[in-house]
């Protein structure tokens, strides 16, 4: 059954206020315009496109911030100075309002397609490449709100058409949840209807600023992965639309005829997401000569689109008046006991964020040997440089270290992990380097022109790899060359058998080594190692990743952890905040005492992460906020007559943690 809701929820009465085409906002306002004037031209559906791109990632902040690339932060990648409340017991509540807000996205969206669906049809609106491509942004952008629905809540109204005014009957209908397999296969609808109208990257309208066909088929595989894989892993579970299995989709009337076929799905999806990735591949393979870290030190939006990885990318520009913080955060030396300091090194900065050890253990050593393994070749991390010495050159040039230049004539001496002093020091003392460029007229409180990548052809790499396996547990040659090209890039051994052969999952602190309860396999563990090695740095999918494998269950007062302080860098402390005597640098560095072990244990003086993190499943799905219940009774207040369901484990009054939270 696939029922698709062609109203519009009354939640989302607002419309996006147009912020771009300054000669359209010379015009009458939108308000103010009869559909007979308006979307007649392609300026007008430009201005809404325009709109659109907003919601993109930017690397917009404040001094001293890195931007996009904490994407990760709050996951086991990266973590900043306080808990990650996700990963903790009673400390998500249901929420009183909000989880429909981005209707008010989708209800422009669908005004849009309506009304330049009836001027093509009316003559008034040309039916043109360049119009087509409007409208094929457009229905990019709805699937991209809807995705994150997806991701978020799972089951969802899906709604298509605008409707002015809604009674109270017509709200409640409009409110009814679609099980998520149906959800997810009308945004892979909407994605085909947009890859249909864009044109390619380069060939579009503003070349190479605009959602382009690759960039919607990249996504399509990314949209189509995360589903396949989450049916897969949360298959007898009320998480997956399976009245067997406690759904709670299944107490609803209107739910009465859905048929659910759990391994037909997770193949329809996982093949979806090989053919659109195997399309992407095809229109711009990866230049294996395009370095990782080139692709985040850019300041020159022509260089970067030029780079094979990229499909599109934000611009920041000092003529636009469009600049970020993210050179001047690299730049961060503490002024604190500088004179302490030898002459011309400094403490790095990093932005009150930093990556875990267990992100940098995952990374291989060049010959494609687990850093455990025999003949690895890896030196210890007794210093950050050692740790990162002849390894994945994905992460041996994206943290700063010793022998790294900084700023204005000083190195690195040791990593500055304080809070007081001048600039934003590292959580974890793996600061983030990515997005370094060495200019001295950048300080730490100018801004630059660092460029951002939004969608890269090396996810669609990984992509097909990870549903390449994941359909029959083997890679096809095509699978296993595209991991190849991946490894080599990085500088890495292409030798995938050593790498599995040498892998021993007990010795490995990555998460997603499970699915529940389970260890995966080795080669699957490795796919997924690659992939976490890959997207860590803005593309920001980690948690996504990590929700649709299921590899939270056996998170279970467990610990992060940073770097190791008390090997070498205590001493370093010790002379420049301390006296000179062992651990007396330690209260100001703020790290955890050396009966903890050497490493960094993360949040150790927080009392709610005092025994570590333990995942609550409940979370896998957010809550819906209360007045979405509220809003759509069938007897007006009555809300236990309300037509929408909470997602399992969830209760319905604002305020209430899950009902497995102890």
């Amino acid at each position: 059954m696939k029922q698709i809701i062609n109203k519009i929820l009354l939640l989302s009465v607002g419309v996006l206020t147009l912020a771009s085409c300054s000669d359209f906002l010379e015009k009458e306002p939108l308000s103010n315009v009869s559909p007979e004037t308006f979307f007649t031209e392609s300026t007008h559906l430009e201005a809404y496109c325009n709109n659109m791109h907003t919601l993109f990632p930017t690397h917009a902040g404040t001094n001293g911030t890195l931007g996009r690339f904490t994407a990760d932060q709050g996951t086991d990648n990266m973590v900043g100075r306080s808990q990650i409340d996700n990963f903790l017991m009673r400390r998500i509540q249901v929420p009183s309002s909000g989880s429909y807000g981005s209707f008010g996205t989708i209800r422009t969206i669908n005004m849009f397609l309506q009304r330049t669906e009836e001027n093509l049809k009316n003559g008034t609106l040309a039916d043109n490449a360049v119009n087509r491509h409007y409208i094929g942004e457009m229905y990019f952008f709805r699937a991209y709100v809807y995705y994150s629905f997806l991701t978020t809540y799972g089951d969802m109204p899906i709604v298509t058409e605008v409707l002015d005014e809604l009674d109270y009957a017509a709200r409640t209908e409009a409110n009814k949840r679609q099980p998520r397999n149906v959800v997810a296969r009308f945004i892979l609808e909407d994605l085909d209807k947009a890859i249909e109208r864009l044109q390619n990257k380069g060939s579009e309208p503003t070349a190479n600023r605009r959602v382009n066909r690759q960039v919607a088929q990249l996504f399509k595989s990314r949209v189509a992965l995360f589903e396949g894989t989450f049916e897969k892993y949360h298959a007898g579970t009320a998480r997956v639309p399976d009245r067997n299995s406690g759904w709670p989709g299944a107490a609803m009337d209107y739910n009465s005829d859905f048929v659910y076929d759990n391994a037909a799905e997770v193949n329809f999806f996982l093949d979806e997401a090989i053919k659109s990735a195997q399309e992407v591949i095809s229109f711009r393979p990866l230049d294996e000569n395009d370095k990782y870290f080139d692709l985040y030190n850019q300041t020159n939006i022509g260089s970067l689109d030029a780079m094979s990885d990229v499909l599109l990318a934000r611009m920041f520009s000092e003529d636009a008046k469009y600049m970020n913080p993210i050179i001047g955060a690299t730049h961060g030396i503490t002024n604190s006991n500088i004179d302490r300091y030898p002459a011309g090194f400094g403490g790095v900065g990093g932005g009150n964020t930093g990556y875990t050890r267990s992100l940098v253990n995952t990374f291989l050593m060049k010959n494609g040997l687990p850093i455990y393994a025999d003949n690895s070749g890896y030196q210890g991390d007794v210093t950050i440089a050692e740790a990162l010495a002849d390894r994945d050159e994905r992460i041996s040039g994206s943290i700063a270290k010793e022998g790294d230049y900084v700023y204005n004539g000083v190195s690195f001496y040791m990593p500055w992990v304080g809070t007081s002093g001048s600039v934003n020091g590292t959580s974890t003392g793996y600061a983030p380097r990515l997005g370094f460029v060495r200019d001295d007229a950048i300080d730490y409180n100018s801004p630059g022109s660092t460029q951002l990548p939004l969608f890269r052809v090396a996810e669609a790499y990984i992509n097909y790899v990870e549903a390449d396996y994941e359909i029959d547990g083997s890679l096809s040659s095509d699978g296993a060359n595209y991991w190849k090209t991946l490894r080599r890039r990085a500088g890495v051994s292409d030798d995938i058998d050593a790498t599995n052969a040498a892998t021993d999952l007990s010795r490995e602190e990555d998460l997603a080594k499970y699915s529940g309860s389970s260890l995966v396999d080795v080669v699957l563990y490795n796919i997924r190692r690659e992939r976490r090695c890959e997207l860590y740095a803005t593309d920001g999918l980690r948690m996504d990743d990590l929700y649709r494998w299921r590899s939270l269950d056996m998170m279970k007062n467990t610990f992060f952890y940073g770097f190791n302080y008390w090997g070498h860098y205590a001493s370093l402390y010790d002379q420049i905040y301390g006296d000179g005597t062992h651990g007396s640098g330690a209260s100001v560095a703020g790290v955890s005492p050396e009966s903890d072990g050497d490493h960094w244990k993360l949040a150790w003086n927080i009392d709610l992460a005092a025994n570590g993190y333990t995942f609550d499943p409940a979370n896998y799905l957010s809550p819906l906020s209360y007045d979405v219940f509220r809003l759509a009774c069938t007897t007006e207040g009555d809300i236990s007559t309300t037509v929408v369901y909470q997602n399992p484990d969830w209760p319905v009054t604002a305020g209430e943690y899950s009902l497995t939270s102890n």
